[in-house]
């Protein structure tokens, strides 16, 4: 059944790609008209460089349309214009797995937004190798996955993740600081719907405590990447980053502390803007309606 929002009519998000040519916005907006909806947002972008046009619309559907028969209708226009496009309803919630190891900013900060309704998804469980928030997770009546990861176990542990994200219908991974690189096939099989969070000085400070390399080197701006998770390690396509500046003030300690706030921020716009259908992938790039 089609959900009624603050229209008062059913409403829809259409995001969609293809060759920039004309007639793509008509043929949309002829789509809309014929089947009596209303366009409540609509951002679109031509993007010279690569000729790719990409197009995000919001709308409502005065008929009350049922979602199936609104994407086999647009499929037809779809395949004249070779697009790529997702229509879905516009409160439809994502189905998401969070995951962590001992760094446990990120997941408090996204658990807290969920809680209090800033992030429009349902966190249907959290994996970890620690148990270190074990109790943290459980408090926020969420399931808690313990998968340990040695090299000896890791093509296990990671058939186990799988296993999960199937049963649980997970429509996005978030890797909320979880220390474990993702194996070539785990990566493929996330590929377009797993978020990861780093610092920003990579390639710069390798390895453990970057933050205080920074602070041995007298960095004035410190940052976070949001990006989806590809076989390249840290360099699949950013979503998002955020930056502070620092000053020679700051410990070692300190600038750990403003480089958490970073990261929490980056990597919750990054999860709500995926939520909310504003990415679309742009070759090794993104183009977000925010």
């Amino acid at each position: 059944m089609p959900v009624h929002t603050a229209s008062g009519h059913p409403e829809f998000i259409l995001t969609l790609s293809c060759e920039d040519r004309p007639g793509v916005v008509y043929a949309v907006s002829s789509f809309l008209v014929q089947h009596h909806c209303t366009i409540i947002s609509s951002q679109q972008y031509g993007d010279q460089e690569t000729g790719r046009f990409f197009m995000r619309v919001r709308f409502a559907c005065f008929d009350g349309d049922e979602l199936v028969s609104l994407q086999q209708d647009f499929a037809r226009i779809s395949t004249s214009f070779d697009m790529s496009f997702v229509l879905r309803g516009a409160q439809e919630r994502q189905r998401v797995l969070l995951m962590v190891s001992r760094f446990g900013h990120c997941l408090n900060d996204l658990l807290f937004r969920h809680r209090i309704g800033a992030l429009p998804i349902d966190v249907v469980g959290v994996v970890s190798n620690h148990r270190d928030y074990e109790d943290l997770v459980e408090d926020n009546n969420i399931p808690f996955h313990h998968i340990p990861v040695t090299s000896e176990t890791k093509t296990t542990a990671e058939q186990q993740l799988l296993t999960i994200v199937e049963e649980q219908k997970v429509d996005l991974v978030v890797l909320a600081r979880y220390m474990q690189v993702l194996s070539e096939d785990l990566c493929r099989s996330l590929e377009g719907r797993a978020i990861n969070i780093h610092h920003s000085f990579l390639p710069s400070f390798k390895g453990g405590k970057p933050y205080h390399q920074a602070h041995e080197r007298g960095v004035k701006l410190i940052g976070a990447t949001a990006h989806y998770v590809t076989t390249d390690l840290d360099e699949g396509p950013i979503i998002e980053q955020e930056v502070a500046r620092v000053d020679h003030s700051l410990s070692a300690d300190k600038l750990v502390a403003a480089g958490r706030d970073v990261e929490c921020q980056a990597l919750a716009r990054a999860v709500l803007w995926h939520a909310e259908s504003r990415i679309l992938l742009n070759g090794h790039r993104t183009v977000v309606f925010r």
